[in-house]
């Protein structure tokens, strides 16, 4: 993947200089604490500088985090496995950068990836099930190959919700079979939703600089929202879905995580791009993401307001909310009230429902019969080894909707499966284009989530809230969650800025310029280290 990189003239992200950060030796490395410190003052652009200037080096950021990760994940089990080729990975972007030949904003950065990338090397891939411990992809994943071409120094993988939360409608987010049960770094015994729990969770507590997660219907904003983290659901398209465990092709995406705004539109930006094996991607070109973000991104741009079934269920979202749209009146938006996004409940139950089924049997099947290795070669193959495994695969919940999958004919050609998909994705799309045309919007913002529930939370949210995610998802269209505030217990609740097909450029840019208001983000006390 070609890579053009240009230093940001404008990055508009609260940088602290680390100019304080001492030259550093393999004698003195960072600590675990320090590091978490370091990343949470620090955006990429901070310690790209620090590199520059010789005052740190990648070999001793990713030694510094591969020493914080045996220290502090034993209590969030958000990593599932770390790279034994990272400090290699480290030592060459050193050289690089020595040598003067940098390949752009992420090289030297360590990245941590969701358990679902294929990656060709050490690392196994296993969407969090023992069914696929036997699997040996034989490349990575384009996602994957795209991080190491930008010179990333790949970290690890991160716990999820087994099969991307789509084994069990009853399944405890963020639980997996390989993985355990992930643990939210603001309070242990609350969940980081999923299925990116782990990725986010990471992010949180200082375990990467940055992690890619997955998303077909919430899979990276929930945890984001329940974290204070950033996390982009771009347009679907925008970045290649090959060599990634599936569910949908019509809706999955990779997307990333990161402590700001800045941070992810980078990631995302090194990822994004035409992919041969993914057809979606063709018109990928055609998004550009930005990375010179100002504090001005947000003047006069109208903003609506989605409150119904979003706002006045819980105090401490209704005041985070409140005080979200406060701060986009500071940064010069055009506030609209009454931009409710409609609901698509009924269309779920009737069309999407059908399709998702359809989809995930043909596509997962088409991913195990590609992959080498000793696994289950098809949906059929992965319900039996769950039966016969039961003990370590179905402890907490069972596979109804393997099951349900397994039911339908997996045929993308029959012309029942082609109606409910289209019309499952056009209501979507019609729920968000017709309000957004309607008031004239640039964007539509929203509480992305509630806090985060007890740990053990099994099935769906116990909060009446509508999704902020189902519209945008069905619909492939983009969506970015930022930090908005903390309930009274001080768990993190999220801010979404919602678009029109191929708007991720603008969300960005709305996002960065409300991240600049004033700080909202603070670390996790819980897991600091």
């Amino acid at each position: 993947m070609k890579l053009c990189w240009r230093r940001p003239a404008a990055v508009l992200v609260a940088t602290t200089t680390i100019l304080s950060v001492p030259a550093l030796t393999r004698a003195e490395p960072l600590s675990t604490t320090a590091v978490a410190e370091l990343l949470e003052r620090s955006t990429i652009p901070d310690l790209q500088r620090a590199m520059d200037a010789r005052r740190l080096t990648s070999w001793d950021l990713t030694r510094a985090l591969q020493a914080r990760i045996a220290r502090v994940d034993p209590s969030l089990h958000a990593v599932i496995r770390t790279n034994p080729d990272a400090l290699r990975a480290a030592e060459a972007s050193d050289a690089r950068r020595r040598s003067g030949g940098v390949r752009g904003p992420l090289d030297g950065i360590p990245v941590l990836l969701k358990d679902n990338m294929d990656t060709a090397d050490g690392m196994r891939t296993t969407a969090g099930s023992t069914a696929l411990e036997g699997a040996r992809p034989a490349r990575d994943a384009h996602v994957v190959a795209a991080l190491r071409s930008a010179g990333a120094v790949v970290l690890g993988k991160t716990n999820l919700s087994v099969w991307s939360n789509f084994r069990s409608s009853e399944a405890i987010a963020g639980w997996s079979p390989v993985g355990g049960r992930t643990r939210n770094p603001y309070a242990l015994d609350r969940s980081a939703c999923g299925s990116s729990s782990g990725a986010a969770a990471a992010v949180a507590a200082g375990l990467a600089v940055v992690a890619i997660g997955t998303d077909t219907d919430g899979s990276v904003l929930c945890p984001a929202s329940m974290t204070s983290t950033v996390g982009i659901r771009p347009t679907v398209g925008v970045v290649s879905r090959a060599g990634i465990v599936p569910i949908t092709a019509q809706q999955d995406t990779p997307g990333p995580i990161a402590r700001s705004v800045i941070d992810a539109a980078i990631t995302l930006r090194a990822v994004a791009g035409p992919d041969a094996a993914d057809r979606a991607t063709a018109s990928s070109a055609q998004v550009p993401i930005p990375t010179d973000l100002r504090a001005d991104g947000l003047r006069g741009k109208r903003i609506g307001l989605w409150r119904t079934g979003r706002v006045g269920l819980d105090p401490a979202v209704d005041r985070a909310f409140e005080d979200a749209v406060r701060r986009l009146r500071a940064a010069g938006a055009v506030v609209v009230d009454d931009a409710d996004v409609p609901a698509i409940d009924e269309v779920v139950a009737k069309d999407l429902v059908p399709a998702l089924m359809t989809e995930f049997k043909h596509d997962i099947a088409a991913y195990l019969a590609a992959t080498p290795g000793t696994h289950p070669r098809d949906l059929a193959g992965l319900i039996a080894f769950g039966r016969e495994h039961a003990r370590v695969e179905l402890p907490l919940f069972g596979q109804d909707l393997f099951e349900a999958a397994q039911a339908s004919d997996g045929d993308l050609s029959a012309p029942a499966y082609r109606a409910h998909r289209a019309a499952a994705t056009a209501a979507a799309r019609r729920a968000i284009d017709e309000v957004v045309g309607r008031l004239r919007l640039d964007a539509v913002v929203t509480p992305t989530a509630e806090a985060a529930p007890r740990v053990d939370r099994q099935g769906p949210p116990a909060q009446p809230f509508t999704s902020s995610t189902r519209q945008s998802s069905t619909a492939g269209y983009p969506q970015v969650t930022v930090p908005a505030g903390y309930d009274p217990d001080g768990l993190p609740l999220g801010l979404s800025f919602l678009g029109g097909r191929g708007s991720d450029a603008e969300l960005v840019r709305y996002a960065a310029a409300l991240e600049q208001v004033e700080k909202v983000r603070r670390a996790p006390v819980v897991a600091v280290g």
